[in-house]
């Protein structure tokens, strides 16, 4: 396992997730529901989201490498460019869209695991964990970087949200990680373009 690709892995990941819907929705379950059973559903769905898009980076990776890399700076181009221009009321909306009304800590945890697999099927975080699975060639680094990513931005949502977004506004979050996203996607870029 290579600590350099979970980092790298672990970096990209958060940041595309942070604004994301997920946040939104685990932030909402949460002011609904006791935290604890709503980050054990949601922390659950991330790690098996990783699965499955690690899973589908190793098909991915038959391609040849600078194919790989030309997709990864796609996939991170595409995602800085809608994190950027994105509206915050549209990722609201599917975030609560997402939280419903569930009762027991059971079928809250069963509820927002459900929640979350489902909204997270071919959303940017996979898409973007698929194609470092493909890039990197170490599915095991990758699938640490981005579950372990997920599952911290899943505890920001539950545990800290509701006031980390009062002090720093969504649109901000969502444009500096753009910012950041953008950057990654130029590297990518030149990296495919020189092979």
């Amino acid at each position: 396992m290579s600590l350099q690709v979970v980092a790298v892995t672990f970096g990209v990941v958060f940041l595309a997730e942070l604004p994301d819907k997920t946040m939104i929705a685990s932030i909402l379950l949460a002011s609904r529901h006791r935290p604890l059973p709503v980050w054990v559903g949601t922390a659950s769905a991330m790690v098996v989201n990783s699965a499955v898009a690690v899973a589908a980076g190793r098909l991915l990776a038959l391609a040849p490498p600078r194919a790989v890399d030309a997709v990864v700076a796609a996939v991170l181009a595409g995602t800085a460019v809608y994190l950027v221009l994105g509206k915050e009321t549209t990722q609201e909306r599917e975030g609560a869209q997402y939280a419903g009304r569930l009762r027991s800590d059971h079928r809250v945890a069963l509820g927002a695991f459900a929640v979350v697999v489902l909204a997270e099927l071919g959303d940017v975080t996979q898409l973007l964990t698929a194609n470092l699975a493909a890039h990197y060639r170490d599915p095991w680094s990758v699938f640490v970087g981005s579950a372990a990513a997920l599952v911290v931005v899943t505890s920001i949502g539950v545990f800290t949200g509701r006031r980390l977004v009062r002090v720093l506004p969504l649109h901000s979050i969502r444009k500096a990680a753009g910012v950041v996203l953008g950057g990654f996607a130029l590297y990518a870029a030149v990296k495919a373009a020189t092979g």
